[in-house]
């Protein structure tokens, strides 16, 4: 494994060889871990637009319409952590009965458990009023709470 800071290591050549290797071994543990997510427009959506905040952090958009009908993004993490919280915020645009379309406002916040290296999917359900992430092959790699995110809110003047 190569880190960042091999070559500033190697600068320094009059260090007993085991501080040199704790001192790689250290700046290669400071590296990030990733995931990624998935989100797939419903035969039923015109459009979404999927805000997705990582520990408090906007980590991805995705934008999805008929051009664009699937789209998975890269997250980084912090090395070190295990658990991460999650936000999701979205607008889900469909067609009503009546023929008009109809945006949803949807969001929820909850836990990733050891999320790297996994693909989790975001997805509705409940006529769009529930919005979260899983990874359908470890259903208790994250869990989500059923309210919506005050994250999400915004502010009206």
């Amino acid at each position: 494994m190569f880190c960042a800071l091999r070559k500033a290591t190697l600068a320094l050549p009059r260090l007993p060889a085991a501080l040199t290797s704790l001192m790689l071994l250290q700046a290669c543990a400071a590296h990030a871990g990733e995931f990624h997510i998935s989100d797939s427009k419903a035969s039923d959506e015109l459009s979404e637009v999927t805000r997705i905040y990582i520990d408090g952090t906007l980590a991805a958009t995705i934008r999805l319409d008929d051009k664009t009908q699937e789209k998975t993004v890269k997250v980084m993490t912090p090395a070190g952590r295990v658990e991460h919280t999650y936000t999701l915020c979205g607008q889900i645009t469909i067609r009503n009965p009546e023929g008009m379309a109809e945006t949803h406002e949807v969001s929820s916040d909850g836990i990733l458990h050891h999320p790297d290296g996994r693909l989790l999917y975001a997805l509705g359900s409940n006529n769009f009023t529930e919005f979260y992430l899983l990874d359908p092959d470890d259903p208790d790699a994250s869990e989500h709470h059923t309210s919506h995110s005050r994250v999400c809110s915004t502010p009206v003047s």
